[in-house]
């Protein structure tokens, strides 16, 4: 089996696929000062409550936007599970050019989940050659909201990054003394009858218009239709609220991980 890690500055995500199934999807809360050992414990316990045990593993992928852990983590693998985990970084060969400049500016998740979203979404999609080529562009609601967009071709072609809801629902309430922390929900109403309401309006119908903004602009920018698909811990909320979102995929970056492993080792069964 194959265990892909995704660091991310909020949360870790951890997959383990048997072949090409993803066998289940767990997640840590990021701690930035992890030890080797403090890792191994944390990744053995949360794959023993769906009975996997390290002597189970047979390969590594590992994605990460937060350095100060990677060397932990690669430690902790290889002194308790004996792995020696492919890790996507700058220069490692994905299947597409990068056209960011630099190119080592992008985030490996957000190469990862390109590389995925143009494998299921891209190109002439399900329905035959008969439809034109088709790029994809993918909203990653994470610690930050981003729009990543790769061609047909395929072609990791840039994006945008936005500050995240969780961000902005916290900087409203450190920065304004009188507005409470609230749960971001949907509330009944885009008019608010109450301040946890009208705060809520503001926060998921605020982040729905700056969806469909940037997407309505990135299309314009572009000489061929995309697919828009939505990854991360709120894209579901957000979905829900418009149409400019043709799929949401929870596993895009855990694939991601599978496919650029793929690519570089025999799978791991």
């Amino acid at each position: 089996m194959l265990l892909a890690i995704d660091v991310g500055n909020s949360n870790t995500s951890i997959g383990v696929f048997a072949g090409g199934e993803l066998r289940c999807e767990l997640r840590l809360a990021t701690q930035r000062n992890w030890t080797r050992d403090e890792l191994a414990v944390a990744i053995e316990r949360v794959l023993a409550l769906v009975g996997i045990r390290f002597v189970d593993l047979r390969d590594a992928v590992v994605a990460s936007v937060v350095p100060p852990v990677v060397g932990p983590l690669l430690r902790a693998l290889s002194h308790y599970a004996g792995l020696g985990a492919l890790v996507v970084e700058p220069g490692l060969d994905v299947g597409m050019p990068i056209l960011y400049d630099p190119p080592h500016e992008v985030g490996a998740d957000r190469i990862v989940a390109a590389v995925a979203a143009h494998r299921r979404y891209g190109g002439n999609g399900t329905a035959g050659a008969s439809e034109p080529a088709r790029g994809v562009l993918v909203v990653d609601f994470g610690t930050a909201t981003t729009f990543d967009v790769v061609t047909p071709a395929p072609e990791y072609l840039g994006g945008v990054i936005a500050p995240g809801i969780g961000i902005s629902a916290d900087a409203l309430f450190a920065r304004a003394a009188k507005l409470p922390r609230v749960d971001i929900a949907r509330p009944a109403r885009v008019i608010g009858t109450s301040t946890i309401m009208a705060v809520q309006s503001g926060l998921l119908y605020g982040y729905v218009g700056l969806v469909e903004g940037m997407i309505r602009r990135i299309r314009g920018e572009l000489d061929h239709p995309v697919a828009v698909v939505a990854t991360g811990g709120f894209a579901p909320d957000v979905a829900r609220e418009t149409d400019v979102i043709d799929v949401v995929d929870d596993a895009l970056v855990l694939e991601g991980l599978r496919l650029v492993h793929a690519r570089h080792r025999p799978p791991a069964d």
